[in-house]
C-alpha cells in the first residue's frame, strides 16, 4: 500500500513539472557574439558578428570559410533593425552570448541613451559586456575586420581591453550594467574604450586580412573616449588615458621611461599603483588631495649606471614621479578646462567628506569644477632590478 501511495505521488509530481518549455536547439539559434550599432540619417543601423561552429570545431577540418559572419539591417528603431536580421539569416539571433557592444562615432556624439535603455530592458540580453566607441568610423565597419589569432574577432576585441588595462593602463572596462547605473546617477561623465582601425577597413573583411605574416589591417586600442551625459565629447589620448587610470587607481601594471642621471635612458616596470583620493571643503572652497604611492622594478638600462647606489634610487624614484605627477597635471588641465567634466569622480568625494557642505553647492558643481583644486602627490619606489644591479654595456663592449 505504501509502494502505491510512493508511485501515485511521485507521479503527481512529474505531471506537475512544466521542463523546459521555452528550450531552444543550438541548430536553431545564431549566437551573436558582437553587436555593432549605427545612426545614418534618421535610422539605426546594426551589425551582428554571428559564429560559425562548424568552422571553429577542431574534430574536422576547415571548409576555407571565416569563422564569423555579419549581418547588417536597418530601421527605424533599434528593435525593427534587430528582427530584420531574420530576413537575411536563416536562423534568429541569440544575444545571451554576447560579449562586446561596439558603436559609431556618429551615434555617440549623438547620443547612447536609446541604445543603452533597449539593451537593458531585452529579457534575451545579458547586461554584462564591454561597450566600445569607434573612432572616426563606423561600428559596421570595424565588426567587418577579420583578426588573426583569435578566430573571433569580439574576442580579439575583448581580450585586448583587458591585456592593455592590466599591462599598459590605457583601457578601461566598462560593461552595460556599470553604464546603465552612471546614466542614472546625479554625476552622468564617464569613459569608454575606443578603437581604431588601422588600415583599408575594405580589406580587412577579406580573408587574406588573416593570412598575411604582415595583417594589413588592425583593430588597435588607443586609450579613452569621454562622455557628458549619453553625448561624446572628446578622446584622451593614450598618456591621457593611463594618467585617468593612475588617478582612478586602476593601474595593475604600465611602464615609465626616464631619463639616465648623466646620459642615455632607462625603463621601468611599475608593479603596483595605489590611489587614495580625499575630498574637503576649507572655508567654503571644495579641494580635491590625491596621493599616488607607485612600486616598480628597472626593467631595461641604455646607459652606465650603478643600481647599487643610493642616490641612484634616489634620483630614479624622483624622476618617475615627476613624470607621472607632470602627465597627470596635464590631463587635469583637459578634464577641467576643455571638457569640463568630472569623470574623475571628485563630486563624490567632496560628497564623502562633507555632505551637508555638498548640499549647498552641488547644483552649481558644473561652474565650480574647472577651477577646483586637486593637489597631487606621487611617491615612488624601486625595488626591482631583474637579474641585474648594475649596468655597464660601453664597459662590456670594449
Amino acid at each position: 500500500m505504501k509502494k502505491l501511495i510512493t508511485l501515485m505521488l511521485l507521479t503527481t509530481v512529474v505531471l506537475l513539472l512544466s521542463g523546459c518549455w521555452s528550450k531552444r536547439e543550438l541548430n536553431e539559434l545564431a549566437i551573436a557574439v558582437a553587436i555593432g550599432v549605427d545612426k545614418i540619417d534618421d535610422e539605426y543601423s546594426i551589425s551582428i558578428q554571428v559564429v560559425d561552429p562548424s568552422e571553429l570545431s577542431t574534430s574536422q577540418s576547415s571548409s576555407g570559410r571565416t569563422p564569423v559572419v555579419t549581418y547588417h539591417s536597418k530601421g527605424k528603431t533599434l528593435f525593427e533593425a534587430i528582427r530584420k536580421i531574420t530576413t537575411l539569416s536563416p536562423r534568429k539571433p541569440y544575444f545571451a552570448h554576447l560579449q562586446i557592444l561596439v558603436v559609431g562615432e556618429d551615434l555617440a556624439r549623438e547620443g547612447l541613451g536609446y541604445t543603452i535603455d533597449f539593451l537593458g530592458r531585452d529579457n534575451e540580453i545579458r547586461n554584462d559586456f564591454d561597450i566600445i566607441v569607434a573612432q572616426q568610423t563606423t561600428a559596421k565597419d570595424v565588426l567587418n575586420v577579420l583578426t588573426p589569432i583569435e578566430k573571433i574577432p569580439a574576442n580579439k576585441m575583448l581580450n585586448s581591453i583587458r591585456i592593455s588595462q592590466n599591462a599598459w593602463g590605457s583601457t578601461r572596462q566598462v560593461d552595460v550594467d556599470a553604464l546603465i547605473n552612471k546614466l542614472n546617477s546625479d554625476n552622468q561623465s564617464y569613459v569608454l574604450s575606443k578603437v581604431d582601425i588601422h588600415g583599408d577597413p575594405q580589406l580587412g573583411i577579406d580573408q587574406t586580412n588573416v593570412n598575411r605574416i604582415e595583417t594589413p589591417v588592425i583593430l588597435q586600442f588607443t586609450g579613452l573616449a569621454v562622455f557628458k551625459h549619453d553625448k561624446l565629447i572628446g578622446y584622451l589620448s593614450e598618456e591621457e588615458s593611463r594618467s585617468y587610470n593612475f588617478l582612478t587607481d586602476q593601474i595593475e601594471g604600465t611602464i615609465e621611461i626616464i631619463s639616465c642621471p648623466e646620459e642615455g635612458k632607462l625603463t621601468t616596470e611599475i608593479t603596483t599603483s595605489k590611489t587614495k583620493t580625499n575630498g574637503k571643503i576649507e572655508n567654503g572652497v571644495p579641494k580635491i588631495s590625491v596621493q599616488i604611492d607607485v612600486e616598480q622594478s628597472v626593467a631595461e638600462v641604455h646607459c652606465d649606471i650603478h643600481l647599487n647606489d643610493e642616490q641612484t634610487l634616489h634620483t630614479i624614484n624622483e624622476k618617475t614621479a615627476n613624470l607621472i605627477k607632470t602627465r597627470i597635471e596635464h590631463l587635469l588641465h583637459t578634464i577641467q578646462k576643455e571638457y569640463e567634466v568630472d569623470i574623475l569622480e571628485y563630486g563624490a568625494a567632496i560628497h564623502r567628506a562633507n555632505a551637508r557642505e555638498w548640499h549647498h553647492i552641488k547644483d552649481d558643481w558644473s561652474t565650480i569644477f574647472p577651477d577646483l583644486q586637486v593637489h597631487v602627490e606621487v611617491n615612488v619606489n624601486t625595488s626591482g632590478f631583474a637579474t641585474l644591479q648594475n649596468a655597464n654595456v660601453e664597459e662590456q663592449k670594449e
